[in-house]
């Protein structure tokens, strides 16, 4: 049966390797070889070393001259690595060369990502998206996984034999991807059966009214810490990259009182595999359904800037690029160099939201600018309701916010924050009303 490699159990010793191509690009390779570092160790995988390398003249077979590729091939014999890690995207010709010619396990970035990716899913649809990624991943790898795929048998239909049937000549390695995408095409119908439930969960908070917001960012910014700060709830928030693969979804209370759907949502990487991108959709769509977004950013990374153009490319993939967005940076308390925060400001303007949710600066504010972004969809309203309609008075409770409720011997006059789908229904019991923007309540 076609399975994939486990690989954080199989290497414990790792050589990392960085190949760009421009001179132009030394810098961003030598961040994209850090972040790389940080990706194995989240693997619990020794790193004995790492090579940055300027490939003027790129081999097809290896990614960098022949010549070099033996020089590190030796380094990494010298150190006794089981692994070699590249940071770049390997075809599968090239992964074959290399470890045929080191004798020592080879793997990219790729497969690293989408190995942490397995480690963290919890839910059934991370981790039949997780799979289903790794199975595409490793399906035109299939012949340098197992020794005995180069075998060729002939036809036999007939009679006792069981299992796969195969033709005069086929290799088992045919029959094995033959096999791999019967599993692959049930693993998407079990995913679509999924997605289907989380789309009448999401139909179930369109109706509700109440509005819904998505944190976005890059990983390890500190989302999960954001929605525990606004929320008061205990999401898993770990120093870690992609702790947080399901989106999580908590209730918040705004300042003027009424409620609002806050999203924790999976953290994007640069180079973030586009199988990976493709396979989570249906769990980043909770930011395309968002009435708007937070952005959250570690301003205290060097990478910053980096990190926000990622995910502007990710949200621009799946059409959010046009959302209602708040910028928010994050870890403010770290910040020591002054030209950091001159950049900050100059990129992102006053609009943008400075806070630590380590130390709770900023994070009231924050919630005030929340409150603005929705001050045209909710309204104040002086009700009359008749004692037959208490079904009313429950759907003020859950889906707005109530200031004052008297009950009298006919009905209950309350004054209510209602969103606007619930206003409409509620026009015939109304005494009067104003728009939030004239007359916001103090807040509670």
């Amino acid at each position: 049966m076609f399975e994939v490699r486990e690989r954080p159990q199989l290497v414990e010793r790792a050589l990392l390797v960085g190949v760009y191509l421009d001179r132009r690009d030394e810098a961003e390779a030598a961040s994209l070889l850090e972040e790389l570092h940080e990706l194995v160790e989240t693997l619990e995988i020794g790193i004995v070393d790492s090579l940055l390398i300027f490939a003027r003249d790129p081999n097809k077979r290896f990614l960098m001259g022949s010549g070099k590729a033996r020089e590190v091939m030796a380094h990494a014999a010298q150190l006794d690595c089981d692994c070699i890690v590249f940071d770049n995207e390997l075809l599968p010709l090239q992964q074959r060369a290399w470890e045929e010619e080191s004798g020592i396990l080879v793997i990219d970035r790729q497969e690293v990502i989408l190995d942490i990716f397995n480690m963290r899913a919890r839910t059934k649809e991370a981790r039949l998206q997780v799979q289903l990624a790794r199975m595409e991943y490793s399906l035109p790898r299939l012949a340098r996984m197992w020794g005995h795929l180069d075998r060729q048998a002939g036809g036999g239909g007939g009679g006792r034999s069981g299992g796969a049937t195969r033709g005069e000549g086929e290799k088992q390695v045919e029959i094995d991807r033959r096999l791999a995408r019967k599993r692959m095409d049930r693993m998407r119908e079990e995913l679509a059966v999924v997605r289907k439930q989380r789309d009448t969960e999401r139909k179930g908070r369109r109706q509700s009214a109440v509005p819904h917001a998505a944190i976005v960012g890059y990983t390890n910014a500190g989302k999960s810490s954001l929605l525990n700060a606004l929320s008061g709830s205990e999401v898993l928030a770990q120093d870690k990259l992609f702790a947080t693969l399901d989106p999580t979804t908590r209730r918040v209370a705004l300042p003027d009182g009424q409620p609002l759907l806050l999203t924790d949502t999976v953290g994007f990487v640069r180079r973030l595999p586009h199988g990976l991108v493709e396979a989570f959709k249906a769990t980043l769509e909770e930011a395309v359904l968002a009435d708007f977004l937070l952005h959250i950013l570690d301003a205290s990374s060097p990478d910053v800037f980096e990190h926000y153009e990622t995910t502007r490319k990710v949200l621009a993939e799946l059409g959010s690029e046009e959302k209602p967005v708040i910028i928010v940076l994050n870890k403010i308390d770290l910040i020591d160099d002054e030209q950091q925060e001159h950049r900050l400001r100059e990129q992102f303007g006053e609009a943008a939201a400075l806070i630590s949710v380590l130390e709770g600066t900023g994070v009231g504010e924050l919630l005030h600018r929340m409150n603005e972004m929705l001050l045209t969809r909710v309204q104040r309203m002086e009700l009359f309701l008749p004692l037959d309609r208490m079904d009313l008075v429950a759907s003020l409770h859950r889906d707005g916010k109530v200031i004052h409720e008297e009950y009298r011997q006919d009905g209950v006059d309350i004054v209510a924050i209602v969103p606007q789908p619930v206003a409409a229904r509620l026009k015939e019991f109304e005494r009067s009303s104003s728009t939030c923007a004239d007359e916001v309540p103090p807040a509670v």
